[in-house]
């Protein structure tokens, strides 16, 4: 069994999620990353940049990063509708937007989430803040403007791609200003959130 050092409606909530549609079982540990807790020194001595979700495999491996977590997984599950396959057109595409979320949004949040770290005026600070929001906004409208037919990211079948969105469309600044730039997306997300699994998931994270 897996365990998943995790926190409420943080990036772990994509992996639990995707454990979950595919019948992955796991132990959760809820840390508080920005506190000094057992629970946190645990994650630490795992992953020395403090960072959720990392998981640890039945055999003791370590895996962090979001994206190699999901492929993984998804290698583990052949044969899942969860992603194309290799060799199938669609997988190039796939992987490429799989990427963009963390590569692309995810820094925006490593840095507005912690503008102090960067700069020290307050005046700074604000306007490096919403400097993120912007380019957040901008490219989940580069997410939209690469969007074909479909009620989903990819077409015509929900993908981890729906939930990633779901889960980031959460964050700051919050899906209504997303939806602005981008309508097609947020109703990929919205539809995945309809999914039953993926429901349950987001309540439980979300507090729903």
């Amino acid at each position: 069994m897996l365990t998943i050092h995790g926190c409420k409606g943080c990036g772990s909530t994509v992996v639990e999620t995707v454990c979950e549609l595919l019948g992955e079982k796991y132990d959760r540990i809820e840390v508080n990353y920005d506190k000094p807790s057992p629970e946190r020194d645990a994650l630490e001595a795992l992953n020395p940049l403090v960072q959720v979700p990392t998981v640890v495999t039945e055999d003791g491996t370590v895996i962090t990063e979001t994206v190699a977590i999901i492929l993984w997984l998804l290698e583990r599950h052949p044969g899942s509708d969860l992603a194309p396959p290799p060799g199938d057109p669609l997988r190039p595409v796939f992987l490429r937007k799989l990427v963009f979320f963390p590569s692309a949004i995810y820094p925006m949040y490593t840095v507005g989430d912690f503008t102090s770290r960067w700069v020290k005026d307050e005046a700074a600070q604000a306007e490096l803040k919403e400097a993120t929001i912007q380019r957040t906004l901008s490219c989940w409208g580069t997410i939209e403007a690469s969007m074909g037919e479909g009620p989903f990211l990819l077409g015509q079948k929900m993908t981890v791609l729906d939930v990633y969105a779901a889960m980031m469309s959460r964050w700051r600044p919050g899906r209504e200003r997303i939806r602005a730039v981008a309508p097609k997306a947020v109703a990929a997300a919205e539809q995945a959130e309809k999914h039953p699994v993926v429901a349950a998931v987001f309540a439980r994270n979300f507090g729903e």
